[in-house]
């Protein structure tokens, strides 16, 4: 399993402060740590899969316990009764009781290797449920990540229509002033109000689109939908740039011998493969060595039956037997055959399964590392156009401090330097992620 450490943990603790004479309790903070945590101990998939693989040792157990012969005591007591010729010549009504005991034991010679391949088989599925929770544990971490970097990504989203919708409310009031005095017509100021409605519903946009980030993590986690918590940033100015020099054949050479996807598809195919051999074991005779003992005690009320005790009957109706059994199998309904054809036509599938994983494993590999690529890209145009709304900005502020510009050329500057720093950051924040999932398929540990 992958653990991913984030960067200075925090603890969920809640604090309390006073605003306008109330008590407010901080959020829950969750840290990505915290939310993989709270996914891998909650979710049900992890748990299902955990207890398939219970199942599979208690199979292996009995597959090997198969081995060893079969032993079985029976006792049993007949009662029976009706006319019988006694010594006086006439018939009159008796009964009898007998007590059998006995004990048997059988174990096959041979019998196609089934058992044998059965054991192989029960191992490589072992080692196939081991890998489909690996499997499990692996795709809810990606998901977790995905869900906690969108609530990041909606967040900045959210301020910057925040501050938008700021800046089209200062040019509303602009507008209606500059009408006063005649600078401005109607027109003017109904297109100002336009602005301000279009700022607002980005605002209501962004904002719903925050709270289902936040729903969908909380899901993933497995934690009531209605928990309200916070999650924590990661301090971008601390990571240096990832590298996104890449070989998209090298990471998928290397992603193909520890990929759990691809190890659970190679151990489903292995497991096919010792069916077939198992399914084969009936096709052959089957040799069998048995052997028995027992005895019976028989009592009955017949005057012309001498009944001796119960301890010398049973010494006396001591029988033992030992033998062998070949069974041969020459038509039985085809269920032999079938039931290998059946096993064929299983591991055909399997290794279809195998090769559209590997197939697939491709083509997400080398559309990650393009991905890279392309957020190494954009996070240098980002940063790039960041420079240059910061550089603007400086020269708005000078003016706006001499007086040669007004409040909202201001605002304006402001909000595109900060929308600007936005965008870097998101654009940091992608490369990261672009990054982490490079890391992902090559199997390393995952740290923010």
């Amino acid at each position: 399993m992958k653990k991913i450490y984030s960067l200075g943990l925090l603890f969920g603790v809640v604090l309390s402060t006073t605003v306008g004479g109330q008590v407010v309790f901080a959020q829950e903070v969750i840290t990505i740590q915290d939310a993989i945590d709270k996914t891998l101990k909650n979710n049900l998939q992890v748990k299902q899969s955990q207890f398939s693989e219970s199942l599979n040792d208690v199979n292996l157990q009995q597959s090997r316990a198969a081995l060893y012969p079969t032993l079985n005591a029976s006792i049993s007591q007949d009662i029976g009764w009706g006319r019988n010729q006694v010594a006086s010549g006439l018939f009159q009504n008796t009964q009898n009781y007998r007590t059998t005991a006995g004990a048997s034991t059988n174990l096959d010679l041979f019998n196609g290797f089934s058992k044998i391949n059965q054991i192989k088989q029960n191992k490589a599925l072992i080692e196939a449920g081991k890998t489909n929770t690996e499997k499990i544990k692996n795709d809810l971490i990606l998901s977790v990540i995905t869900s906690y970097m969108q609530i990041l990504f909606n967040k900045d989203f959210l301020k910057a229509a925040q501050q938008q919708l700021e800046v089209a409310k200062q040019q509303l009031n602009q507008q209606a002033q500059l009408l006063e005095v005649g600078n401005k017509t109607l027109a003017d100021v109904s297109q100002a109000k336009s602005q301000v409605a279009s700022a607002e519903l980005s605002v209501t946009d962004a904002e719903n689109a925050l709270a289902i980030s936040y729903l969908t993590l909380a899901q993933l986690m497995d934690i009531p939908s209605a928990t309200v918590y916070q999650v924590q940033a990661p301090l971008i100015d601390s990571f240096k740039q990832p590298s996104a020099k890449y070989n998209a054949e090298d990471v998928y050479q290397t992603a193909l011998k520890q990929f759990p996807d691809i190890k659970l598809s190679s151990a489903n195919t292995r497991a096919a493969e010792l069916g077939v051999e198992v399914a084969k074991g009936n096709l052959y005779p089957r040799l069998s060595f048995n052997g028995n003992i027992g005895t019976t005690y028989f009592y009955s009320e017949n005057p012309l039956i001498v009944n001796d005790s119960f301890e010398k009957q049973l010494k006396d109706n001591i029988s033992k037997g030992i033998g062998l059994s070949l069974t041969i199998p020459i038509f039985n309904g085809l269920s032999a055959k079938t039931g290998v054809k059946r096993a064929k036509i299983n591991l055909m599938q399997t290794q279809t399964q195998e090769q559209l994983a590997k197939n697939n494993l491709n083509k997400v590999i080398y559309q990650a590392v393009a991905d890279l690529r392309a957020a190494e890209s954009k996070y240098q145009s980002a940063q790039n156009a960041f420079d240059a709304q910061k550089d603007a900005f400086y020269v708005i502020e000078q003016r706006y401090n001499v007086g040669l510009a007004n409040s909202v050329e201001y605002s304006t500057a402001l909000t595109n330097k900060n929308k600007a720093e936005i965008d870097m950051i998101q654009a940091k924040y992608d490369l990261l992620f672009k990054s982490k999932v490079i890391d992902y398929y090559l199997g390393k540990q995952i740290a923010f």
